[in-house]
């Protein structure tokens, strides 16, 4: 590293930064490089939570919590970055929606560990309670979350959005399920009051995954308008 060079840790991430920015290429491209480290974040956030619910792990839920912390630091600094970008270098056409995009994928990618931790914060709630049921559908739900998040992201970073399409049906089969858990979970509160309780936890945990797919959508949505500057509609 040059005497011209920092380092600096955010949010307990080693990170180099360029002092005097270098290039405007090369500041875009640390920023899209720490956006898809954003990214891997978020999703092994939902992942971790997803887990902890399953198998009561309450100390990889708390983990999930605390570590949002970092995940809203990252964020900033990523939202501080690209206006700063805007502000001082002024882009014109693609690299402008390249920085646009970020901005608007960061904010999906924040909201995403927030899910994480709002599910997190359902298996503490739950902790030491025998389920009503094994969880089955809520991790397929969670696996085809990530799945989205991760294609979305691969698109933004290889440039190639020709399957992003498939996000289309993904979605449609997280919805599926969605709807195949809330039949399950409102015939045992019908059958049995005592159900009620874990029976709205679990609904709301389905309904913050239906939400994660959603905003993973919402990703390759501006993934496609960043590379070809147009609008396609991958939630129809």
């Amino acid at each position: 590293m040059t005497d011209n060079q920092d380092q600096y840790r955010l949010g307990g991430i080693k990170k180099e930064g360029i002092g005097p920015r270098s290039s405007f290429h090369a500041n875009l491209e640390l920023l899209e490089q720490d956006l898809s480290r954003l990214g891997v974040m978020a999703e092994e956030s939902l992942a971790k939570a997803v887990t902890a619910l399953k198998t009561h792990d309450l100390e990889m839920a708390q983990g999930v919590i605390d570590y949002d912390d970092i995940i809203d630091d990252l964020t900033l600094d990523l939202e501080n970055r690209s206006l700063g970008i805007i502000a001082l270098q002024q882009p014109m056409a693609s690299d402008l929606r390249r920085i646009g995009t970020v901005l608007k994928i960061v904010t999906d990618l924040e909201r995403v560990a927030d899910h994480a931790v709002d599910i997190s914060k359902v298996a503490l709630r739950l902790a030491g309670q025998t389920y009503i049921k094994p969880l089955i559908d809520i991790p397929r739900m969670a696996r085809i979350a990530q799945d989205m998040l991760r294609k979305s992201l691969d698109a933004f970073s290889s440039r190639d959005i020709e399957n992003l399409d498939e996000l289309i049906n993904m979605d449609d089969e997280v919805d599926s399920l969605f709807n195949q858990v809330f039949r399950e979970l409102l015939v045992f509160m019908m059958s049995d009051p005592r159900t009620i309780q874990q029976s709205t936890e679990f609904l709301m945990v389905a309904s913050h995954l239906e939400r994660v797919a959603d905003h993973a959508t919402n990703i390759g949505e501006w993934v496609i308008y960043a590379i070809t500057g147009e609008r396609k509609d991958l939630n129809p």
